[in-house]
């Protein structure tokens, strides 16, 4: 029985740091956020759990939906706009050296 117990535990355990794992991913890839808002967050999260005994799938759902919907909290329109237009910048950047590369065989 103690054994059944055990495998039960360390399955959960798997999940809840596959969830968080996957959340830390996609809040970090949303415009505008930083290391910061990362930190804050996964700490929000793990309090909560540790508090309720809730593990973070049943408590915040999805973690790509969690992690949009925290972006929005947490970072101002105007910041991750500004970080959208970034980006396009950069990878239309990247996009145009690759472009180049290409054409002079480098």
């Amino acid at each position: 029985m103690a054994r059944k117990d055990r495998t039960a535990e360390a399955a959960e355990e798997k999940a809840r740091e596959k969830w968080m794992a996957r959340f830390q991913v996609r809040l970090a890839m949303q415009p505008g956020v930083d290391r910061t808002v990362v930190l804050q967050t996964v700490k929000e999260v793990t309090t909560h759990c540790a508090d309720t005994g809730e593990n973070p799938q049943t408590a915040y759902g999805d973690p790509d939906a969690h992690a949009v919907r925290t972006a929005e909290r947490l970072v101002p329109a105007d910041v991750a706009a500004r970080a959208k237009r970034h980006g396009a910048a950069v990878d239309t950047l990247g996009s145009a050296l690759k472009r180049a590369r290409d054409i002079t065989g480098l």
